[in-house]
């Protein structure tokens, strides 16, 4: 990590005991010396402005970096005010237009605080100043807030982790114990909303047991009267056509179960249609309905008698004849 997060501290500018609604959260230069000789670099002020627009929020305003130092752990950090815009005056000079809450206006206008310590984001290896984070409150220019404001001479550097434990929390070698802090706070933070989301799943990914079981239900229940609807609605269809084909005489009565158990098949219908269509008449009327059977007579037609003269035979011996067979 390039990065430190790192507090610097200036006087809250009241005249006439009134409330400053402009702060100033960056003085002019682009050296920003601290009072205890520490040093950082403000030469792309307006890489701040362009932060702070990107980031779309205010930045809070609380007492002793609450923000940075109980918030992280759980605690109540409330804020005092709010940083609703920032601009660049004169010399790269940083300022930032406040909006108090009550608190916040009784404690400046009763002097219960006289700093303000603004907190940024800066580049470990050019002391480049890079982001705004927030602001607090303060008596003590410098003080001593672990991470924060810590009093330094120029060569001393913070304590590293352990390399066991920066390995873990996928640190760096030289990361801080502040930034393992702030690791594990993350992972505690991750771990109660991972829990959170699976005690209590979105009702729009996810439902009750209970519910989808019902809803289950009713889909099968549902697709089971559509099923029969639809094979009621098919027997009916195959009988109609069974009983056209019999009448037209396509099929013989022997044949009709064999043809309603090939339409009940799938296509089965389609191809029996076709059938009927196709098939030639095998039962068709024999003509006999209303005719009489002729009556029984005793005399020879005229071909009978031919016969008789042709065989020799009297008309008497040819009928006795065929009276034989």
């Amino acid at each position: 990590m390039k990065e430190n997060t790192l507090a610097l501290n200036t006087e809250l500018r009241t005249h006439d005991g009134n409330i400053p609604d402009w702060v100033e959260l960056i003085p002019p230069g682009q050296h920003v010396v601290g009072r205890d000789a520490r040093h950082w670099v403000n030469d792309s002020p307006y890489q701040l402005i362009q932060a702070f627009n990107h980031n779309g929020a205010d930045l809070p305003i609380d007492i002793e970096h609450a923000t940075e130092f109980k918030a992280p752990n759980g605690e109540p950090a409330p804020a005092v005010g709010w940083i609703k815009e920032i601009e660049v005056r004169e010399m790269n000079a940083i300022w930032g237009r406040v909006e108090w809450n009550a608190q916040g206006k009784k404690l400046i206008k009763e002097k219960s605080y006289r700093y303000l310590s603004p907190v940024f984001l800066v580049d470990r290896e050019t002391t480049r100043i890079k982001k705004l984070c927030s602001a607090g409150l303060t008596n003590q220019p410098n003080l001593h807030l672990t991470a924060l404001n810590q009093r330094q001479s120029t060569g001393e550097k913070p304590m590293a982790l352990a390399l066991a434990i920066a390995t873990v929390l996928g640190l760096s070698s030289d990361s801080t114990e502040e930034q393992a802090v702030y690791a594990i706070n993350t992972l505690k933070t991750d771990k109660e909303k991972a829990l959170n989301h699976a005690q209590n799943p979105s009702l729009e990914k996810f439902v009750p047991r209970a519910d989808h079981d019902v809803a289950l239900n009713r889909a099968k229940e549902a697709e089971q009267k559509i099923k029969d609807i639809e094979e009621k609605s098919l027997n009916q269809k195959i009988e109609q056509e069974i009983e056209s084909a019999l009448i037209a005489g396509v099929i013989t009565p022997a044949t009709a179960d064999y043809h309603r158990a090939n339409c009940q098949q799938e296509g089965g219908l389609g191809r029996f249609q076709a059938y009927v269509k196709a098939a030639p008449e095998i039962a068709g009327d024999s003509g006999l309905d209303g005719k009489k059977t002729p009556e029984h007579t005793s005399r020879l037609s005229e071909d009978d008698k031919e016969a008789c003269q042709l065989l020799g035979l009297s008309e008497k011996e040819f009928k006795n004849l065929g009276e034989d067979k």
